[in-house]
């Protein structure tokens, strides 16, 4: 037999970026074409839990871990809180082609799951190459599209690239929230027992929702809490008419300073009721605004589940799971507000806390969902100011095992 050479797989999916950057690869996932902007992620696991991530909304991600998929996708990694809700995710950029799962929890192969979340995926692509161009200049836009066929509307892909305004000055939380208020007692999983309720919780606590996670929530459930879900419109008012123990406000996506009309606000006014008061990711940003500071768009932005972070509070060094493309700039906090946490990888700020209040926030994501469970400790931190308030004995923040 003569070979005559290796035959090239029909390219079935591009990748283009905004300044003409056209890379070529094969489909996978949903059909058609989306614009947004186009990051990297370096953490290993979990990629199901981040395609779900309500803060990932508007962007496409581009996984720096080549094999992708070699664990099939469940229904209990879900990280949107509504099932039938889809995260906002534009694409997911991938090196190797996606393998038939090889996990006992797998329900499906990643594809078919794809399709089911309306997200648009390409493989074949040299993600290393891409991941050093945009450390190298930033965060692009782009658009990825997907035809079976190979034929593109090419026309109509780059109107769409064109149209796509950034995430600078976006409002996301609006489109990722709870449309209504309701109720959350799960907790987190365990070996053998899967997701179970917490019984007779000894607390309330009343979340705010800009694009919460499942397992953040969880993560205060069962640190005895009952959690009451609010939209992230909810005024003030709206907050402390459920007569809360605490105040929690959640991660999300786009810009905070977007939001400056509505949630800003009432957090100015909650700060002033004495109340503790926990904030993840936009939660952090929007709580510095809340204080007085400003947040800035990031050059590459914080992607993935290795991120070395310093508590200032105890000196210990902590590696966390972030998910963040803008920041707190620390040099605007006023005076009384303290920054209590550090990325070790450039400096920005990574947390902070009012003096003498109840009031703390962070900004990479404590639930490890996905990620290392270095930051437990913060569920436990912030439940022992709601304790201190009922006259009630602090649990350890790092209990031996």
């Amino acid at each position: 037999m003569t070979v005559t050479g290796w035959q090239k797989k029909k390219t079935t999916a591009l990748l283009i970026l905004e300044d003409g950057t056209r890379l070529e690869g094969y489909g996978i996932g949903a059909e058609g074409h989306a614009a947004g902007e186009v990051c990297f992620n370096t953490a290993m696991t979990g990629y199901q839990e981040i395609l779900t991530d309500p803060s990932y909304a508007g962007q496409i991600i581009t996984f720096t871990f080549p094999h992708i998929g070699n664990v099939g996708a469940n229904d209990e990694d879900i990280e949107t809180v509504n099932m039938a809700a889809l995260s906002g995710v534009r694409g997911a950029v991938l090196r190797a082609d996606v393998t038939n799962p090889s996990n006992w929890r797998a329900a499906e192969k990643l594809d078919a799951w794809l399709k089911k979340r309306n997200i648009i995926g390409i493989s074949g692509i040299d993600t290393r190459a891409l991941t050093a161009r945009i450390r190298e200049n930033g965060m692009p836009n782009g658009v990825i599209a997907h035809a079976p066929s190979g034929d593109f509307d090419e026309a109509s892909i780059m109107a769409e690239l064109e149209a796509f305004p950034g995430l600078e000055g976006l409002d996301l939380a609006r489109e990722v929230s709870t449309a209504q208020t309701y109720h959350w007692d799960e907790a987190r999983w365990k070996w053998g027992e899967g997701y179970a309720s917490i019984p007779n919780p000894e607390f309330h606590i009343v979340a705010i929702d800009y694009g919460a996670k499942r397992n953040i929530l969880r993560c205060l459930s069962e640190q005895g809490a009952k959690v009451t879900v609010l939209p992230a419109t909810a005024t003030a008012q709206d907050v402390l008419d459920q007569n809360p123990d605490g105040i929690f406000l959640s991660n999300g996506p786009g810009d905070p300073s977007a939001m400056s009309d509505y949630a800003v606000p009432a957090i100015k006014e909650l700060m002033n009721a004495g109340k503790p008061m926990f904030g993840i990711c936009l939660g952090h940003q929007l709580m510095g605004l809340a204080l007085g500071g400003t947040t800035s768009k990031m050059h590459q932005g914080h992607h993935g589940a290795n991120h070395p972070v310093k508590d200032l509070t105890t000196g210990k060094v902590e590696i966390t799971s972030m998910n963040h493309g803008f920041a707190v700039d620390a040099k605007t906090l006023p005076p009384g507000v303290t920054q209590t946490h550090l990325s070790l990888f450039d400096g920005s700020n990574a947390g902070l806390a009012v003096d003498g209040k109840p009031i703390f926030s962070v900004q990479y994501h404590p639930e490890a969902s996905p990620g290392p469970q270095d930051s437990h400790y913060l569920f436990t931190r912030f439940l022992n100011h709601v304790r201190a308030q009922k006259g009630m004995d602090a649990v350890p923040e790092h209990p031996k095992p």
